[in-house]
């Protein structure tokens, strides 16, 4: 559950490094990771579980950010390329 709350954090996070450095998107996944780990270790006065569980779930929670972010950027996509297709069979 910590890891739901977490992941939205970490993807506003992830957008913001991306926006302000130069990364290779190769490393995307793993820079998402590692913000994740922190902002688990950072919400330690916020949940009572021990630290382990915290980095597992910050973790987590970076690494499905990533992957939240992708998904809609591809859903995106193609609902554009759809209504790209439909306009052109209208016209």
């Amino acid at each position: 559950m910590f890891a739901t709350v977490l992941a939205p954090v970490a993807m506003a996070l992830v957008e913001l490094v991306k926006k302000t450095r130069k990364i290779p998107k190769n490393y995307i996944p793993f820079t998402s990771f590692i913000i994740g780990i922190l902002i688990g270790i950072a919400g330690y006065p916020f949940t009572d579980l021990d630290l382990p569980m915290r980095i597992w779930s910050g973790g987590l929670a970076g690494l499905a950010s990533t992957g939240l972010f992708e998904l809609g950027k591809q859903t995106k996509k193609k609902e554009r390329l759809s209504n790209e297709i439909i306009q052109d069979h209208i016209n």
